[in-house]
C-alpha cells in the first residue's frame, strides 16, 4: 500500500472529524454514551450479520457462472473481506476477499474483483434509491444532500449502464483492448492488460441474463433494509426517535460518503454526514454524535473480531494483503 495514498485518508479523515465535532460539547456526548441502552445493540447485531449473510447469496448468485460455491464456504469469506475494508485503507479487502477465494476455490481474482465491482456499483443504486424513497416521506431542507445525491445518481447509473455495455460485448471489448494496448502500451504490458480483462469480462457474466440481474437488485434491497433495521435497533439505545425513512435517508448518505478516500475504517466520511442527517431532522447535535459513533462502533467491531477469527482459522497473517496484491499482479502477468 503507497503510504501517500493512507496519509490522505487519514488527512480527509481529520477534515470530516474536524467539521463534526467542532463546537461539540464533547462531555455532553460522553454522558449520552454512557447513559445508553446497549441491550438493543443485541438485535441490531444479529440483523447485520444477516445483512451479511444476505450478502453471502448474493456474491454466491454472482459466482455461479464462474463457480457454485456452498454458502458455508463462502461467509468467511466475505466476513474476511469487509474486515479487511475495516482495517486496511482504501475498500482494500475487496482485494484480500479475492484473494481468499483464489486460495480456497481456485477463482480467478480478476473474474471475482469484477463481480466485487458489480456489487459495489448495485449497492451504490440501491442506497441511491433508498434516498429518493425516503424524500418524500422525511424532506429535509438541504441543497448539499440534493447534490450529493445528483452526482453519485450520475456516478452510478453510468457505470451500471457501462458494465451492461461491457458485458453484452465481451468479444468486442477484447478486441478493443487489444488494439488499444497494441497502440498504447508498450509490448511488455500488452498481455498483462488483455489478460486481465479478459478475466474481468469472465466475472461480468452474471449481468447477461435480466433474470441475474434483478436476483442481484433484489438481494441488495434486502441487504440494505436489513443494515437499515440496524440503525433503527441502536436508535433505541438513546432518547429519540425519527422515522424509519428517515434512517434509510441516513443509510444511504453516510455509506454514498463513505466512498471518498479515509482512514481505515471509515473514520469520519461515515460519522460526519451521519450526524448531520440527524441534526437536519431535529436531532440535538450532541445525541446524534453519541448515537453516530456508537452505530459506527456497532457496524465496525463485531464483523471486525469475526473476520479475524476467521482469518487465524485460515491461517492467514496480516502479512497476507501484500500477498493477495502480489497474487493479483502476479495473476495478470501469468
Amino acid at each position: 500500500m503507497k503510504r501517500w495514498r493512507f496519509w490522505i485518508g487519514v488527512v480527509i479523515s481529520a477534515v470530516f472529524l474536524w467539521l463534526a465535532l467542532r463546537g461539540m460539547r464533547l462531555g455532553d456526548v460522553w454522558r449520552e454514551v454512557r447513559t445508553a441502552n446497549y441491550w438493543w445493540l443485541v438485535p441490531g447485531v444479529v440483523v447485520y450479520f444477516l445483512a451479511v449473510w444476505a450478502r453471502t447469496w448474493r456474491w454466491d448468485y454472482m459466482l455461479r457462472p464462474l463457480k457454485h460455491i456452498p454458502l458455508r464456504t463462502l461467509f468467511p469469506v466475505v466476513v474476511i473481506g469487509y474486515m479487511g475494508n475495516n482495517i486496511y485503507p482504501f475498500r482494500a479487502g475487496e482485494v484480500l476477499r479475492a484473494y481468499v477465494l483464489r486460495r480456497r476455490e481456485g477463482v480467478a481474482m480478476g473474474a471475482s474483483l469484477a463481480t466485487v465491482v458489480v456489487e459495489r456499483v448495485f449497492d451504490g443504486l440501491v442506497m441511491l434509491m433508498f434516498v429518493f424513497a425516503a424524500l418524500p416521506f422525511a424532506p429535509v431542507p438541504s441543497q448539499s444532500i440534493r447534490s450529493v445525491v445528483i452526482g453519485a445518481s450520475i456516478a452510478f447509473f453510468g457505470a451500471l449502464i457501462g458494465f451492461f455495455v461491457v458485458a453484452a460485448m465481451p468479444q468486442r471489448m477484447l478486441r478493443l483492448t487489444a488494439w488499444g494496448s497494441e497502440r498504447f502500451l508498450p509490448a511488455r504490458f500488452r498481455p498483462i492488460v488483455v489478460d486481465f480483462v479478459t478475466r474481468f469480462l469472465v466475472g461480468l457474466a452474471s449481468l447477461r441474463q435480466f433474470r441475474n440481474v434483478l436476483m442481484i437488485f433484489l438481494s441488495s434491497v434486502v441487504v440494505w433494509l436489513l443494515e437499515t433495521m440496524k440503525y433503527w435497533f441502536v436508535m433505541h439505545a438513546f432518547d429519540f426517535e425519527v422515522s424509519f425513512f428517515a434512517l434509510m435517508l441516513m443509510n444511504g448518505i453516510v455509506n454514498l460518503m463513505t466512498t471518498l478516500p479515509s482512514a481505515p475504517g471509515y473514520v469520519g466520511t461515515f460519522d460526519t454526514p451521519g450526524i448531520q442527517v440527524l441534526v437536519l431532522y431535529g436531532v440535538p447535535a450532541e445525541l446524534a454524535t453519541a448515537y453516530t459513533l456508537v452505530l459506527h462502533a456497532a457496524l465496525w467491531l463485531p464483523i471486525t473480531l469475526l473476520g479475524t477469527y476467521y482469518m487465524l482459522r485460515e491461517r492467514l497473517g496480516w502479512q497476507d494483503f501484500g500477498r493477495a496484491v502480489q497474487a493479483m499482479e502476479g495473476e495478470a502477468t501469468a
